[in-house]
């Protein structure tokens, strides 16, 4: 997620740490390295022109002259600028009204439907009774795309097969909201490949006859300055309430997310950050002002850790470490925890100094390593995964055809997890004879 915006801020901070005293020559240089990268990232001329305008403003201000670190205290304004830039803070959906009416528009192949549907899943782990309303007549797939989402999450979709006329299909969805003790109605309407008259009149007739709480632009992060000007045309048309970013994940450059509240006033809501269900999240500017910085975002991460994992089963593994009786078994719970978190990339990205570290390794390599010992654990009996000590030759060859790999794959990974046992039962001990002590140590120091 905006790899080489982050890249090339990088490189420029490093200029700015080296400063030792701020005057108007060497503050105008750095920022404009800074420009620059904004610049290549497609951000709106403007918005990064005025976004320099100010941090220069700042930092040339009587506070930053007398502090310890100008550098550091100039990056500081970047990152509060950055912020301010993207929202300031995350702008929560208007569900006042009961039902509360969602449209979804933007065009096609944006990611409408997708992102209906993870909304929609959203919803309803925060304790609401969303409807999904399928309301694209266009596209022929639409419709049971729609449903197979609802499906998957168990949540009702509404489908008028054959039905052209969306009005229509908007009074039907009512109705059957209301009759079934829905309050959150997500209509998945139809997009365009270009912006027409017939496509907002559509939208402005369902409008009004819905009058929605919120009217939410899908926009493809990756189409840059595209995005930014599709936005413009919709809220003219529309008054949209807000936005959500799909495909955030795939973005490198950013400048879509940059220039998008500046340029229209209306704030982000949601970014899809993957293609699964539940890679859906709300938008955090100062959040992911800190990840486009390369300070990463440890609470997002522990946000989706509290989500994917289970406390008690986490205790329980816990304890089973220090005790020294970590198995295969728990070893392939581990693996599969650890994938519901997202991708290996992700997860290291919201760590301080993850995009520094992303730089020089192939996660995409240390994740088919992963993917390759989840299919050997599979291939073993559940006897096997709990006493790796009965795999004789015989039963490493089944294991290892079974699983695709080499016998001499399969004897590293098994000397891997006896290390990482060893060493746990190592940790065991050691904390064990902590406890014996009784704190001895801060006692000692005391004394």
């Amino acid at each position: 997620m905006f790899d080489s915006l982050s890249s090339k801020l990088q490189g420029a901070f490093r200029n700015l740490r080296g400063l030792g005293t701020i005057s108007e020559a060497n503050v105008t240089d750095s920022l404009r390295e800074v420009r620059l990268a904004l610049l290549e990232a497609d951000v709106n001329f403007k918005v990064a022109r005025d976004f320099i305008e100010r941090v220069r403003a700042k930092s040339l201000g009587q506070e930053v002259i007398r502090s310890i670190q100008p550098g550091q205290q100039i990056i500081k304004l970047i990152h509060d600028e950055l912020v301010d830039l993207l929202g300031s803070q995350n702008a929560a959906l208007d569900l006042s009204s009961n039902p509360s009416c969602i449209l979804m528009v933007g065009l096609h192949g944006s990611g409408k439907t997708t992102s209906s549907g993870k909304l929609a899943r959203l919803l309803h782990k925060q304790g609401r009774a969303p409807l999904l309303v399928a309301a694209d007549v266009y596209r022929p797939a639409a419709m049971t795309q729609l449903e197979t989402l609802g499906r998957q999450l168990d949540l009702p979709v509404f489908v008028k097969q054959g039905e052209k006329d969306v009005l229509t299909i908007a009074r039907g969805a009512l109705d059957f909201a209301a009759a079934n003790n829905r309050n959150i109605l997500i209509f998945d309407t139809a997009g365009r490949l270009q912006i027409d008259e017939p496509l907002v009149q559509e939208l402005v007739q369902l409008r009004d006859l819905v009058k929605p709480r919120e009217v939410l632009l899908v926009l493809d992060a990756a189409t840059g300055q595209e995005a930014v000007n599709v936005a413009t045309h919709f809220d003219q048309a529309l008054a949209i309430t807000g936005s959500i970013l799909t495909k955030l994940d795939g973005d490198a450059r950013g400048g879509a997310a940059l220039s998008l509240r500046a340029v229209t006033g209306k704030p982000i809501k949601f970014a899809g950050v993957g293609e699964k269900l539940e890679e859906f999240e709300p938008f955090h500017p100062e959040r992911m002002a800190s990840r486009i910085l390369g300070m990463g975002d440890v609470v997002s991460l522990v946000e989706k850790a509290a989500e994917a994992v289970d406390l008690d089963d986490a205790k329980r593994m816990e304890e089973k470490m220090r005790k020294g009786q970590f198995t295969l078994e728990d070893f392939l719970e581990q693996l599969r925890q650890m994938k519901k978190l997202g991708s290996l990339e992700s997860i290291v990205g919201m760590l301080p100094g993850g995009a520094e570290m992303l730089k020089d390794a192939d996660m995409s390599k240390q994740e088919k390593e992963f993917r390759r010992m989840e299919a050997m654990i599979c291939g073993m009996t559940p006897k096997e995964r709990r006493s790796p000590q009965i795999l004789n030759a015989k039963r490493r060859v089944r294991i290892a055809k079974g699983s695709g790999v080499s016998v001499a794959e399969l004897n590293t990974m098994l000397n891997k997890f006896g290390q990482m046992q060893q060493m746990m039962k190592k940790m065991g001990k050691f904390s064990k004879m902590m406890a014996r002590m009784g704190g001895g140590f801060p006692g000692m120091l005391r004394r």
